[in-house]
C-alpha cells in the first residue's frame, strides 16, 4: 500500500549521475508504485542536490526486503567502523 508519506533528510555525501559525481545534500524517502522495478511497491530513495536542478539527482527502488536488508548491512558496516564512522 502507497504511504503517500515522504521522509526527507539532509545528507552529506556524493552520488554518481549520468554527467558524473555531483554533491548530494538531500535524500527523499517514501514508498510507493515504482517507475521501473517488477514490483507492485518499492521503497525509494531519491539523493539529489536541489541547487543543481533536476539533473543532480539518483533514484533508487528497492523491494521492501531488500530494504530491509540494505538498513542492516548499512548498521552492521557502520558498527564494524566503531567511532571512526561518528
Amino acid at each position: 500500500m502507497c504511504s503517500y508519506l515522504t521522509v526527507p533528510t539532509d545528507v552529506a555525501g556524493s552520488a554518481k549521475g549520468a554527467q558524473g559525481w555531483f554533491s548530494v545534500t538531500s535524500a527523499q524517502v517514501y514508498f510507493d508504485h515504482p517507475f521501473h522495478a517488477p514490483f507492485d511497491h518499492t521503497l525509494n530513495i531519491d539523493f539529489a542536490d536541489p541547487s543543481r536542478g533536476p539533473g543532480a539527482r539518483v533514484a533508487v527502488e528497492l523491494s521492501a526486503e531488500s530494504a530491509r536488508r540494505l538498513v542492516e548491512s548499512i548498521n552492521a558496516a557502520l558498527a564494524a567502523a566503531g567511532a571512526a564512522a561518528r
